[in-house]
Order: structure tokens, then sequence, then C-alpha cells
């Protein structure tokens, strides 16, 4: 029997990670790029792009930068066939790149909905659809979406958000069910709160320089009484990206330090 950690190398394998510019993406790039892959992602404009670039250099990474918009068709279809032509059939896909709308659900517009749900959803299939050609013809392939622990709950101001991370566990798992014969598992990792630029806002200290009190909240309501961290995704990436999960298909992973587990503590 081959060593068991021979399964988890990525070596000659092509990662596409969407919004692979700073924060989670960023992180799960580095990981996957440290077993061994070969790294591509996107960003919508080149002041990202050169800085993610800069970013990726200084931790000794060649990744390979595109512009380009994951929810839009033909741009997407241009960026897998540009990714293909220096790189090679893409092996793994990250659908990473998000964002959030923090409103109230009576003053949030359609229009800021949709624009949640275009890139939040619609971009993971888009994406996801542009790339399974390749992986049915190569007969394998890797796709992670990235969940939330909003995949199962929900919080006031985010239902765009939610809705869309609700969605996406379910392509994760039509996916599972209509390509799992091919030998392609999808898959999710659900993050908890992790320190990122996105979250910054929540984590900012009050003009009497307490903490923000979401961030209190936060802390109670997780056993590991602390955010998580980029780096905490790291290993749950390279296990879904990689052959050590195999038989793993229609998951989500969540990395939360334990909050979904947990009813949080009685009131003293």
């Amino acid at each position: 029997m081959a060593n068991i950690l021979d399964s988890f190398k990525l070596d000659g394998k092509v990662a596409l990670v969407t919004g692979g510019a700073y924060g989670i993406g960023f992180a799960i790039a580095e990981a996957l790029a440290q077993a061994g892959a070969k790294i591509a992602f996107n960003c919508r404009g080149q002041g990202h792009l050169d800085q993610a670039l800069a970013d990726y250099a200084a931790k000794g990474i060649e990744a390979r930068g595109y512009i380009a918009d994951v929810a839009d068709e033909e741009q997407v279809a241009q960026l897998v066939a540009d990714i293909t032509a220096d790189l090679g059939t893409i092996d793994i896909l990250v659908n990473n790149a998000g964002i959030i709308k923090r409103i109230p659900m009576l003053e949030m517009s359609a229009a800021d909905f949709r624009q949640v749900i275009d890139i939040d959803l619609n971009a993971p299939f888009i994406v996801s659809k542009a790339v399974l050609p390749g992986r049915i013809a190569k007969g394998h392939g890797k796709i992670i979406n990235i969940c939330s622990m909003m995949s199962e709950l929900g919080r006031e101001t985010i239902a765009g958000y939610a809705a869309a991370k609700g969605g996406l566990k379910m392509l994760t798992r039509n996916i599972c069910s209509e390509f799992g014969e091919q030998n392609i598992q999808c898959n999710g990792i659900g993050p908890g709160y992790i320190a990122t630029p996105q979250t910054a806002p929540l984590r900012e200290l009050q003009p009497d320089g307490s903490r923000h009190p979401f961030d209190q909240f936060i802390c109670a309501k997780t056993p590991a009484a602390r955010w998580g961290t980029p780096e905490d995704l790291m290993g749950a990436a390279v296990f879904l990206a990689s052959d050590a999960s195999n038989f793993v298909n229609g998951q989500v992973l969540y990395v939360d330090g334990g909050i979904l587990a947990y009813i949080g503590k009685q009131p003293s």
C-alpha cells in the first residue's frame, strides 16, 4: 500500500481559485501550491491583480493571474481557455469569489439582492459548468465551493448572502449527484467567522476602546473562543482537493471552531 501522505499531494495539478487575490482565497491557493499544485486566479481589475501577483511572489508561489468577471459567461469561457492553454486542464476549481451586503431586508433593493445572488451563486454555477467538460474528458476532477455557516443559519441584514450560500450548498450536492459517476467530487467548505478584510467592520474597537458587540458575541458563541484565520482553512482545502477525499462527495465541511455544534453559554 502506498504511503497515505502521498494521497494528499497535488503535484502537477492545475488549480483555479476564483477571487484568489487576498483573504480566504489567497490562503487556500497558498495551501494548494504548497501541496504541489499550479495556481491560477482571477481578479476583476488590474490593480488588484498586480498586488496579488506581488503577494504570491513574496510567498515564493508562481501564480498566474487573469482579469475576469466570474459572473459573466463569455469572460469565464475565455478565462478557462486561457488557463488551459497556459497551464493545462483545470483539475481543481475553488469557487471562492463572493460578496456580502449587510442591509436590513426591508431596506434592501432587489438590485442589491440580485447582485449578491449573481456573484455568490450564479458565478459558481457558471465557472463549474465551464470546467466540467475538461474534467469529464480527463476522468477526474475536484470542485470546492466556499459555502458558509449561512448555508445553515440565518441572521438579520444578510438575506441575499444567506439565500445564496444556502443555494450554493444545494448546488454542491447537485453537482455531486449529476457528475459523481464521472469521478468528479464536488464538496464545500463552510468557514466560521474568519478574520478577513470582509469581516473587519465586525471586529473594530468602539470609541471607548471596548470590543465590538458582535466580536464579543462571536467569541462567546464559538467553543474555540476566537475568530478563525484564513490559515485555519488550508488543511481542509488540501484534503478536498486531493485524492485523499476521492470517496467524499456532496458534503460541506464546516471549519467553524465548533459554532454550529454549540447552543451557547447559559446566561449568568
